[in-house]
């Protein structure tokens, strides 16, 4: 009985995971996933900076800079960290990461201290993460290996 998915091989012979989504799939996800996130985080960003007051035209403004700047940002970073040796492909996501969480707690009036204390503790989960994944999936090249 054939299988629904089968592995394909690459030129090297080795077997690699099944491709689930389609060619086109992947395309409006490389444009559907910054967006819908950068909305989401200009949202979230607009609301820390409203406080529970109302909703103005610059709280609007804000809100859809925001998204259009973490929106850019994530998918260049999505575009051109893969191609990094893997510490500074976990660094750049660490650095992201710790930003734009930083950015987030500044606007609900938290001290300076504390938004930047809150994007190091948390774009270190990240670093620790991401580099503790591609260090067991990639040889030192940075080629996979499953």
């Amino acid at each position: 009985m054939a299988h629904a998915a089968p592995a394909s091989r690459e030129v090297t012979g080795r077997r690699r995971r099944p491709d689930v989504f389609s060619a086109r799939t992947h395309a409006a996800a490389k444009v559907a996933l910054p967006v819908v996130l950068g909305l989401v985080y200009g949202y979230w960003a607009a609301a820390n900076r409203r406080d529970s007051g109302p909703i103005t035209g610059w709280n609007l403004l804000f809100g859809f800079l925001t998204a259009l700047v973490f929106a850019v940002l994530f998918a260049a970073l999505w575009k051109v960290a893969p191609r990094l040796k893997r510490e500074l492909h976990a660094l750049v996501w660490f650095v992201f990461t710790g930003c734009a969480v930083g950015f987030l707690v500044s606007q609900s009036d938290e001290s300076v201290l504390e938004s930047a204390g809150l994007g190091v503790v948390v774009g270190a989960g990240v670093l620790v993460t991401l580099f503790y994944r591609y260090y067991t999936h990639e040889d030192a090249a940075g080629h996979r290996v499953d």
